[in-house]
C-alpha cells in the first residue's frame, strides 16, 4: 500500500506540474506572438504610410495641374472671340497672301544659290536677279494694304477692350503702359477696315498681271537642280495666283458677329500649329509643334538606344563570360549617373559640331539635304537622349532575359539547336514582353527629359519641313519639356501664357502616365507567362 500511495503522490505531482509548464509555454508563445505582431504592425505602418504619402502627392500634383491648366480654356476662348470681333482674323486672311508671296521670293534666293554653285562667276546671274527683284516688287501694294489694315485692326481691338470686351490676361502684363491713344469708334473703325473688300481684288488683279508677264519670259538656268527647283516654283506661283478669287470671296463673306464656338478653345490648343507668345498682334497656343518635336526626338533616341540596349543585354545575359559581365554591365549602368547638363554640353561641343562638319565633307554631297547649317537639331538631341536611355533599356531587358526558365534553353539544346538559334527562337520570344516594357520605360525616360533637349534641340518652335524627307531630322525643334523649362520663369502668374504652360505639362503628364501604365501591363503579362 505505501508504495502504491507514493506512486500516486508522484503521479499527482507530475500531473499538476504538466499544466503549469504548458501554461508557461503558452504564455511565452503569446508574448512572442504579441512582439511579432507589434514588429509586423510597425513595419506595415511604416511602408503603408509612405505609400499613402506617395498617392497623396500624386493626387495633389494631378489636382494642381488640372486647376491651373483648365483656366486656360476660358481665357483662350475670350482671346479667340476678341480676335474675330476686332478684325484681326480678317487682316490675317490678307497677311497670309503677303507671307506666301514673301516665301516664294525667298525660294528664288535658294534657286539662285543652286545656280551660282555651277557658274564660275555671278555676273551671268544678272537676268535672274532682275527677275527675282521684279517678282519681289510685285507684292509692294499688297504689303502696304496689310500694313494699313493692321493699324486699323489694332486700334479697333484697343477700343473694344476699353469698352469692356473680355480679353485674356497677357503675359506682357506689368510692362510699361503705352501712351493713351485717341478714342476710336468701333463701328467707324470696322467700316474703314472692311474697305479692304474692294481694295484687295484690284491689287490682286494688278499683281497677277505683273507676275504673269514675268512667267512668260522666265530666266534660263544652266544647273539641272536649279531648273527642277524653278519648275516647282513656277507651279506653286501659279497655284498662288489662282486662289486670289477665292480669297476675295472669303474677305467678302467674313462676318465679325459670327460666334466662336466654345470647342474652338480646346481644338485650337490640341491641333494648333502655332505657338506665339507676347505678340503685339495675337497670341497662339498650339501644342502640335511641341508635340511633333518631342516625338521626333524620342524616335531618334529609341532608334539608336533600342538596338544598343537590347543587343548588349542579350550579349551580357547569354554570350559574355563572367569577366566580361563584370566589366560591361557596371560601365553601361554608370552612364545613368552622368548629369544631363554634362551630356548637353557634350552634345553642343562634340556631337553637333561633328555632325555638321561631316555633312560639309565633299564625299557627303550625294546626301540630298547635306550640308546642314544647324548643329543643334533633332538628331543631336536624339543621340544624346539615346545615351541616357541605354542603361534603362539594358538593365530591364537583361533582367527579363535572365528570368527565362533554364528548362527552355536546355530543351532547345537537347533538340539540337545551337546558341544563336536558341537565343533567336526561344530566349528572346520568351522574354519579349519584358523587353517591350523596357523599351517603353526607356521611352518614358526620354520623353520627360528636359536639359538635354533644351541645350541640343535648337529650340525653334515650328513643325519641320517634311518635304525634305530624312532631312527633317536635321532641323531644329522645340519640345514640351523644353518650352516649360524655358518660359515658366518669365510668365505672369494667372496669365493665359502661364496657364498654357500648365496645359502642356498636363499633356506631358498624361502621356508619360500612359506609357508607364502600358509598360506595367506588359510586365504583369510577362510575369504571368513566366509563372
Amino acid at each position: 500500500m505505501p508504495p502504491a500511495t507514493g506512486f500516486r503522490i508522484v503521479d499527482n505531482v507530475e500531473t499538476v506540474a504538466r499544466p503549469a509548464a504548458a501554461g508557461s509555454i503558452l504564455s511565452e508563445n503569446a508574448a512572442a506572438r504579441r512582439h511579432r505582431l507589434t514588429t509586423e504592425s510597425a513595419i506595415r505602418w511604416f511602408f503603408g504610410s509612405n505609400a499613402l504619402v506617395a498617392i497623396v502627392v500624386l493626387a495633389l500634383i494631378t489636382i494642381f495641374l488640372f486647376r491651373e491648366g483648365f483656366g486656360f480654356f476660358g481665357q483662350n476662348l475670350a482671346n479667340l472671340r476678341l480676335y474675330r470681333r476686332a478684325g484681326l482674323e480678317y487682316v490675317d486672311i490678307i497677311r497670309t497672301q503677303a507671307q506666301t508671296h514673301a516665301a516664294l521670293s525667298r525660294q528664288l534666293g535658294e534657286i539662285r544659290l543652286q545656280e551660282a554653285r555651277t557658274l564660275p562667276s555671278s555676273g551671268s546671274l544678272q537676268v535672274f536677279d532682275q527677275f527675282a527683284a521684279a517678282f519681289s516688287d510685285s507684292g509692294e501694294f499688297l504689303n502696304a494694304l496689310v500694313s494699313d489694315a493692321n493699324d486699323q485692326a489694332l486700334a479697333l481691338r484697343e477700343a473694344l477692350i476699353a469698352a469692356g470686351t473680355p480679353s485674356a490676361v497677357s503675359s506682357a502684363e506689368g510692362e510699361a503702359p503705352m501712351a493713351a491713344a485717341a478714342p476710336v469708334d468701333p463701328h467707324v473703325a470696322m467700316t474703314g477696315l472692311r474697305s479692304v473688300d474692294n481694295k484687295f481684288p484690284t491689287i490682286a488683279t494688278a499683281m497677277k498681271a505683273k507676275i504673269d508677264d514675268l512667267l512668260t519670259a522666265p530666266p534660263v538656268l544652266n544647273a539641272s537642280s536649279a531648273q527642277r527647283l524653278f519648275e516647282s516654283w513656277k507651279k506653286r506661283t501659279r497655284d498662288y495666283l489662282a486662289q486670289f478669287p477665292a480669297v476675295s470671296q472669303q474677305l467678302h463673306e467674313w462676318n465679325p458677329a459670327r460666334p466662336v464656338p466654345a470647342y474652338r478653345a480646346v481644338t485650337s490648343f490640341l491641333f494648333g500649329t502655332n505657338w506665339i507668345t507676347a505678340s503685339f498682334w495675337q497670341d497662339w497656343y498650339g501644342i502640335i509643334p511641341l508635340l511633333v518635336g518631342s516625338i521626333m526626338v524620342a524616335a531618334v533616341a529609341l532608334l539608336i538606344a533600342v538596338p544598343l540596349g537590347v543587343c548588349s543585354a542579350i550579349y551580357v545575359s547569354e554570350v559574355a563570360a563572367r569577366g566580361e559581365k563584370s566589366l560591361i554591365k557596371p560601365y553601361i549602368e554608370f552612364i545613368s549617373a552622368i548629369p544631363s547638363v554634362v551630356l548637353g554640353f557634350f552634345g553642343i561641343a562634340v556631337v553637333g559640331q561633328a555632325v555638321r562638319a561631316l555633312s560639309q565633307m565633299p564625299f557627303m554631297k550625294w546626301v540630298p539635304f547635306f550640308p546642314i547649317s544647324e548643329r543643334l537639331n533633332v538628331f543631336t538631341a536624339g543621340s544624346l537622349l539615346a545615351l541616357m536611355a541605354v542603361p534603362t533599356i539594358f538593365t530591364l531587358a537583361e533582367d527579363a532575359l535572365r528570368n527565362v526558365p533554364r528548362g527552355f534553353k536546355e530543351a532547345s539544346y537537347a533538340l539540337g539547336a545551337n546558341r544563336l538559334q536558341t537565343i533567336a527562337r526561344v530566349v528572346v520570344p520568351a522574354s519579349l514582353s519584358g523587353i517591350i516594357s523596357a523599351v517603353l520605360l526607356g521611352l518614358g525616360r526620354v520623353i520627360g527629359e528636359t536639359m538635354v533637349v533644351l541645350l541640343c534641340a535648337g529650340n525653334r518652335i515650328a513643325i519641320p519641313d517634311f518635304t525634305q524627307g530624312l532631312g527633317a531630322f536635321f532641323q531644329p525643334v522645340h519640345t514640351m519639356t523644353g518650352i516649360i523649362a524655358q518660359e515658366m520663369g518669365e510668365v505672369v502668374r494667372g496669365s493665359i501664357h502661364y496657364r498654357a504652360l500648365f496645359m502642356v505639362g498636363l499633356v506631358l503628364f498624361v502621356l508619360t502616365l500612359g506609357i508607364n501604365y502600358l509598360a506595367q501591363r506588359l510586365v504583369a503579362r510577362y510575369r504571368m507567362s513566366i509563372g
